[in-house]
């Protein structure tokens, strides 16, 4: 399917999201659009997935014009969409789910659609059980049931929203052996992101967006400066992590042989010690336990043994909300399902983050916080935006302009998920500034440069099993991706020696 989208505009009040846009996507292609975040991406695609409508412009497929009403139309008419989080229902089964939409009748063909599915996923190399339910799926996995999905429902056109911010280095390339496999097949792909080397690994040719307007086209081979000048009108400085840890006689956190546990797995007997200023990354598959050791350092998940210390203290089993009124910050991956709170506006959620006490919120106070908020952390919004209708990156940003200024200990899921080279780089300034006051930072990460970038020691999880602490400075990529596939774990539990 040729794809063509022209002269699109969009307006969210007065934010011009989409400004004149042009776009050719040419079939049996892998075509890239890259941008910051806000830069009018997702706004795009959303138009040509019928999410939302154009204020004026036109698509056309293989050369003739439709208007896109709702996504069932544009999958009717060949053109799927993978969001960003995948849309799709927990508490059903993988089948269930693989079956929504495939035609109006009240009892679809389920032996047939179990056959397909199988079919399908053997073509890709996905192992996805009919019979399981989608809240036990990884990220990646259900990005591979939508995949499989969309193509049993006809889409020749396959649109990916930013779709490698929360799987795993393994689960990423086997998307993108799935993606080529497609283009090879005759499919259209299109690969919405905001990282240039996967742009460059993946993408046939690439289009740059940049504040809603087309900033250029470019083909393999690709000039990394220029793409990024495309993106930024500049180039962008590394910020570049200075170890200096606060010594002190204690540390600020001390495992002593604890054990957490779900029902899936469990990490036996971790000793850790983590010294004030100092920045922890964990690295490992997605459920490897990594967020469980999160979970039980801020009191989400309390210990079945062990003891946890916090500056001398014992806060073993105490709640979140103890924790974080001793210094303690979590910030989770899930934005719109954890962190933030749908239909409410800046304002609103800076009132509740400095909730202290009474029975009424000073809203002048709360919108000047967000406003503060919203230039320190380079927001795109205003006080009076609501959550959701910000970017996923713009998302991020307010979690962590929701932080409280002074902490002890922060623990983060995937900081800069979402978040372009540019924004990672400013998020990541901030985030150093906080070590130099002492704050420990204990963070996961499905990206490694990232992980070797910022981290002192890495933690690397294998199946519930944890390795003794690793200096960042003396380990490469290969070797940290070695480790994370389980080479270099012997048996038994966590590593008994204290980090």
């Amino acid at each position: 399917m040729r794809v063509e989208l022209r002269e699109i505009h969009k307006r969210f009040g007065s934010v011009h999201a989409n400004n004149g846009i042009t776009l050719k996507v040419t079939p049996g292609t892998i075509h890239g659009l890259l941008g910051e975040n806000g830069a009018g991406k997702s706004t795009l695609m959303k138009i040509l997935n019928g999410f939302i409508a154009a204020d004026s412009g036109e698509i056309l497929l293989d050369g003739k014009p439709v208007t896109m009403t709702s996504p069932a139309q544009a999958v009717a008419l060949g053109v799927g969409m993978l969001y960003q989080d995948p849309l799709d229902f927990p508490a059903l089964t993988v089948l269930d789910n693989f079956v929504l939409g495939c035609s109006p009748a009240l009892v679809p063909d389920r032996r047939r659609a179990r056959r397909d599915l199988r079919d399908l996923c053997s073509q890709f190399d996905f192992t996805l059980d009919p019979d399981a339910h989608v809240s036990d799926l990884s990220i990646g996995e259900r990005q591979q049931l939508e995949i499989v999905r969309l193509l049993w429902l006809g889409a020749r056109t396959l649109v990916l929203d930013e779709p490698t911010t929360a799987i795993s280095a393994q689960q990423r390339d086997k998307l993108f052996v799935a993606l080529r496999k497609l283009a090879e097949g005759g499919k259209s792909v299109i690969f919405v992101s905001h990282k240039l080397e996967e742009v460059e690994t993946l993408c046939d040719e690439v289009t740059v967006l940049s504040r809603g307007r087309v900033t250029g086209h470019a083909q393999q081979p690709y000039s990394t400066e220029k793409l990024v000048q495309m993106m930024f009108g500049q180039d962008i400085p590394r910020v570049r992590r200075q170890v200096q840890l606060v010594t002190t006689a204690e540390p600020l956190l001390r495992l002593e042989r604890v054990t957490v546990s779900d029902w899936r797995l469990e990490i036996r007997n971790l000793n850790l010690d983590v010294m004030p200023g100092e920045v922890i990354g964990m690295a490992g598959l997605e459920g490897s336990g990594q967020l469980l050791l999160l979970q039980a350092c801020c009191g989400l998940r309390p210990p079945t043994s062990g003891r946890i210390w916090l500056a001398g203290k014992d806060v073993t089993g105490q709640s979140y909300h103890r924790l974080r009124a001793a210094g303690v910050a979590y910030m989770p991956a899930g934005r719109l399902e954890e962190g933030l709170i749908a239909d409410m506006t800046l304002t609103e959620h800076l009132a509740l983050a400095e909730y202290q006490g009474g029975f009424f919120v000073d809203w002048p106070q709360a919108a000047q916080s967000a406003a503060r908020g919203i230039e320190r952390y380079h927001i795109k919004g205003q006080p009076t935006s609501r959550v959701e209708e910000l970017s996923g990156g713009n998302q991020q940003r307010t979690l962590l302009a929701l932080l409280p200024s002074q902490l002890q200990l922060l623990l983060m899921e995937h900081p800069t998920r979402g978040l372009d080279v540019e924004s990672a780089e400013h998020i990541w300034g901030l985030l150093l500034e906080r070590t130099q006051q002492g704050t420990a930072i204990i963070f996961l990460s499905s990206d490694l440069d990232e992980l070797l970038d910022r981290s002192d020691r890495i933690l690397v999880f294998f199946g519930g099993r944890v390795s003794a602490p690793l200096n960042a400075r003396q380990i490469n990529v290969e070797q940290l991706g070695e480790l994370i596939g389980g080479k270099g774990f012997g048996g038994g539990g966590a590593d008994e020696s204290r980090g």
